[in-house]
């Protein structure tokens, strides 16, 4: 396992996303997931101010309160080899990048954080209402405080992240170092193309949402199959009426088997290959889903997988599900 370098931070090539906290994973199991998940290797966790406002009786915040609590009955005093990344815009009490918005919803994380630092930063949706100098320059008064160690960007255009970053650069402002974009074996055009050249030109770190496709290139859904009891079984089961789901599904198979893994492995190993990739985000709600996505950390897939993966996941079927963001749950 080669560490991937986001700015000044170091990560495995591996994302534990915090969307389930709160969720389909209470407070002991979501304690579990992140134990397990530590102790097989894995150091970097994504979560949001927002999550997991969606589900009844919960007001947002839930998440990073559980991986608060974690960080200070179970981490003890490895803080500092968990890198810990969170978003600002979508709570909803907090909403959208207003300067004082930012700052108000930044100690609102800290605090339920239960630390002095986020490391990794991101604006979770862009807000076109605010300048990127406005935004850019109230991220930046929070690095020179030292409340946060690097800024990213999700779901946001390539002129707008363009804009955002040479205004960093005139001004001597931080910069995103970090993309989180919606990309995956099924869901490859949000990010590819002018998203992604904004992403190399400027040399960010892509760190992928939806890494599995809501759970669908673990392979659990199959033609002629009823959809599992799960959340998020309706939308990843929409991927069966593409072309492409079960192409890419077969394709999965082969490799696995060849390995002697599972489909979600190779899937993450595939993503984690592809370039500017630093570490594609997965979740689990009980442990039993960790081993899969652990193994993607050993995985070295050969070119000629690379390239049959690839193959089966061109874009073109006009039909394609899961196109634009799960908004809130991202």
């Amino acid at each position: 396992m080669t560490p991937r370098a986001i700015g000044s931070l170091s990560v495995p090539p591996l994302c534990l996303g915090g969307n389930v906290f709160g969720w389909t994973a209470d407070e002991d199991e979501s304690f579990a997931v992140l134990d397990a998940f530590v102790e097989g290797g894995g150091t970097f966790i994504d979560t949001a101010d927002s999550y997991t406002a969606w589900v009844d009786g919960n007001s947002g915040g839930e998440s990073e309160t559980i991986i608060g609590r974690w960080l200070a009955r179970h981490a003890g005093g490895r803080r500092d080899e968990v890198v810990v990344a969170t978003k600002v815009g979508a709570h909803p009490d907090r909403r959208g990048l207003a300067p004082k918005n930012i700052r108000a919803a930044a100690e609102d994380s800290l605090r339920r954080l239960n630390t002095d630092r986020i490391d990794l930063y991101y604006t979770h949706f862009d807000d076109e209402s605010v300048p990127v100098g406005e935004i850019v320059t109230a991220l930046d008064d929070l690095v020179r405080e030292g409340k946060v160690r690097e800024i990213g960007a999700s779901n946001i255009s390539p002129e707008r992240l363009a804009e955002s970053l040479e205004f960093s650069a005139a001004e001597g402002k931080a910069r995103y170092t970090a993309l989180q974009p919606h990309y995956n074996l099924v869901s490859r055009e949000t990010y590819e193309g002018p998203l992604s050249g904004v992403a190399e030109r400027y040399g960010l770190a892509c760190v992928p949402y939806f890494a599995l496709a809501r759970g669908f290139l673990t392979g659990k859904y199959r033609p002629g199959t009823e959809a599992v009891d799960s959340p998020r079984a309706g939308k990843a089961a929409e991927y069966l009426g593409t072309a492409r789901g079960p192409r890419v599904l077969a394709a999965l198979d082969r490799v696995a088997a060849a390995h002697g893994v599972e489909p979600a492995t190779v899937a993450l190993a595939w993503l984690a290959d592809r370039p500017g990739v630093a570490a594609p985000i997965a979740s689990a709600r009980h442990i039993g889903q960790l081993p899969p996505l652990l193994a993607s950390l050993d995985l070295r897939l050969t070119d000629a997988e690379r390239e049959e993966l690839t193959a089966a996941s061109e874009p073109g079927d006009t039909g394609e599900a899961g196109a634009s963001a799960e908004r809130g749950r991202a």
